[in-house]
């Protein structure tokens, strides 16, 4: 393993020295609760009679207290494709336990919405406030202090974030996160993008649309793009929370089980009361934050960790912000092409190599901490081999030397860029950022008058009225955490994708968030301070001209300084009410802003 690289060295000293104090009061918290936490000898018997009266089989195992006792906190449902995969895990988990002397019981389920059934509509508007109700249920899952370590179950954008969030204020547990694996591969996400911009032109009926995204997203398992989902996936492998390269393995299969039944062994193994005990909020500490955000970019991954990553820090009392992206941005080479980035999906990218030859290449470069307490007994370097099944035997092999497809995957001396996928923007109109690893670089730079909408489906009706079609910058503001939940405006992506094929200068400039799905349109995004809360947003007007570069790193209206400082704020629309948007008023009023996580739980904390 190389001596780790100067730049990445010197992000890493930098978050552990504006982390210190923070840091220090959670690891004070955390042995506080070890001290006193999980001691379901010291409960009474009323409460531990309670805690034992839903379970059969496992009630005199509970009952001795000897074993560990798993707690399972799931976000299994039927309406995820990615969560569905969940519905038997539980029985089957409390099996594997009993095989090491442990016990297992589901502490509770968290909520998991489908941003893909939402995009678009008023529950959008709810995602990513679901990030801090999973936390919060993650809290209520595991306050009973029955359980000596605990597995996440959960997979996709704000779920995994969530169980995090809440899991790390429990960080004196051990714990680890079971992964479902991503759905066979569909309807290629070329073709299924390439139907979506022909509908958006007219030039394909809904029932055409219908069928194409239906052989797209056609079964069990996560989504096979390289979105905010399977991204998260590449993060816990890069953090040392899973089973070694269980990330991408699909659901169905002897491989996927075995990795299940090792990670409910694995988790027995680093109990409360064993010799190698390995409490999460350990495990999460500034090294394993970088190694997320060095992963995130070495493949090109989903703008919305720029705020996930953040508040999960945040609840480990460790700071990250969007410098420390930029600036391991600059050092950190594009080492994948999955889709929206390539034309390949996760699929492809695991036969070819998938996160384990990603990870191995960083560590033998350099370019990643090799020395972070994973939930693996041999640390980071277990998550450079791939798991098999030989012999009924899970085992971890050596991967080969070279990628199994160089336009998918490649090693450290051949990156598809030297630079990873993220840029921030700074200027007169606040400070956001931009993907930049799907985008081609002649369209780094648009300068364009800007037209300005506060509603996406305003900019949809403005699109087929043909009102955009020339150079534009399409502002959509007051779309931030406090005006209306933040909500992703990937409906966007298709009609301005067809305005850039028809070969304008287009891009977006937003106080809300892009889908991880997001791709070829150039795109600041979340915008901060935002248009509700006093920001520049809220001062363009039709027509203003704006530059947007990401070689230089600037968001600017190129309005005169005069006039601009004189101008007033334009008034944000009322928040609207329905589809329960009202019942989150209270997290709108705390959430604090996007470059320390749009947390209204965290903020709300004092964290």
């Amino acid at each position: 393993m190389a001596t780790l690289h100067s730049e990445i060295a010197a992000v890493t000293d930098r978050m552990i020295e504006r982390s210190r104090n923070g840091r220090q009061a959670y690891l004070d918290l955390i042995q506080r609760e070890r001290d006193s936490g999980a001691d379901r000898p010291k409960l009474g018997c009323a409460n531990l009679a309670h805690a034992y009266a839903g379970t059969d089989e496992q009630r005199d195992k509970l009952r001795d207290g000897r074993g560990m006792n798993i707690g399972i906190v799931t976000a299994y449902n039927d309406m995820l494709s990615a969560h569905a995969t969940y519905y038997r895990y539980p029985e089957q988990m409390k099996i594997w336990a009993m095989e090491v002397g442990a016990t297992a019981q589901v502490a509770g389920g968290v909520p998991a919405m489908c941003d893909g059934v939402t995009q678009g509509y008023s529950g959008m508007e709810l995602s990513l406030f679901s990030r801090d109700t999973i936390a919060m249920s993650t809290a209520v899952a595991l306050s009973h202090r029955t359980f000596e370590g605990a597995a996440l179950l959960g997979i996709c954008d704000k779920i995994v974030p969530g169980l995090l969030i809440g899991a790390l204020r429990f960080g004196h547990l051990p714990m680890l996160l079971i992964p479902g694996g991503p759905m066979h591969s569909g309807l290629a996400n070329k073709e299924k993008a390439r139907v979506r911009e022909l509908y958006a032109e007219g030039k394909a009926s809904r029932e055409e649309l219908l069928d194409a995204e239906i052989a797209a997203y056609h079964g069990k398992g996560t989504c096979t793009f390289y979105g905010t989902a399977n991204s998260n996936q590449m993060m816990m492998e890069a953090m040392g929370l899973h089973i070694p390269a269980s990330a991408f393995a699909n659901p169905q299969g002897k491989l996927r089980q075995q990795l299940t039944r090792a990670a409910v062994h694995r988790l027995a193994e680093l109990g409360w009361n064993g010799n190698d005990y390995r409490p999460l909020g350990r495990c999460v500490d500034e090294k394993a934050i970088v190694n997320a955000a060095i992963a995130l970019l070495a493949t090109g991954g989903s703008t919305n960790h720029l705020i996930h990553l953040p508040a999960i820090a945040r609840a480990a009392g460790i700071v990250i912000d969007w410098e420390d992206f930029d600036r391991l941005s600059r050092v950190i080479p594009l080492l994948t092409r999955v889709y929206p980035n390539g034309s390949a999906d996760v699929n492809a990218f695991e036969e070819a190599g998938g996160p384990a030859f990603v990870i191995r290449e960083l560590l033998n470069g350099g370019l990643m901490h090799g020395d972070v307490l994973t939930v693996a007994p041999g640390g980071m370097a277990d998550y450079g081999r791939k798991p098999a099944v030989e012999d009924d035997t899970l085992v971890w092999n050596d991967l080969p030397e070279k990628s199994g497809d160089d336009s998918i995957v490649r090693t450290l001396d051949a990156p598809f860029s030297p630079e990873g996928g993220f840029r921030i923007l700074a200027g007169n109109l606040g400070r956001g950022c931009i993907k930049v690893s799907a985008v081609e670089r002649e369209r780094w730079i648009v300068e364009a008058p800007c037209r300005v909408f506060s509603d996406q489906a305003e900019v949809q009706a403005a699109f087929k009225a043909g009102e955009l079609d020339r150079d534009v910058i399409v502002v959509c503001r007051f779309q931030g955490p406090k005006a209306n939940g933040m909500p992703e405006l990937h409906k966007l992506t298709p009609p301005l994708g067809v305005l850039q094929n028809r070969g304008y200068k287009v891009a977006l400039v937003t106080d809300g968030r892009m889908s991880g799905a997001s791709g070829k349109v150039p795109a600041a995004i979340h915008v901060t301070p935002e248009g509700v809360a006093g920001g520049p947003l809220a001062k363009l007007r039709d027509g203003d001209i704006v530059r947007l570069d990401a070689e230089a790193g600037t968001l600017e209206a190129l309005v005169d300084a005069a006039e601009w400082e004189s101008r007033n704020l334009a008034p944000a629309p009322p928040p609207a009410i329905g589809t329960g948007r009202e019942l989150f008023g209270m997290m709108r009023h705390l959430a604090d802003e996007a470059e320390r996580g749009a947390s209204a739980v965290l903020a709300g904390a004092g964290l």
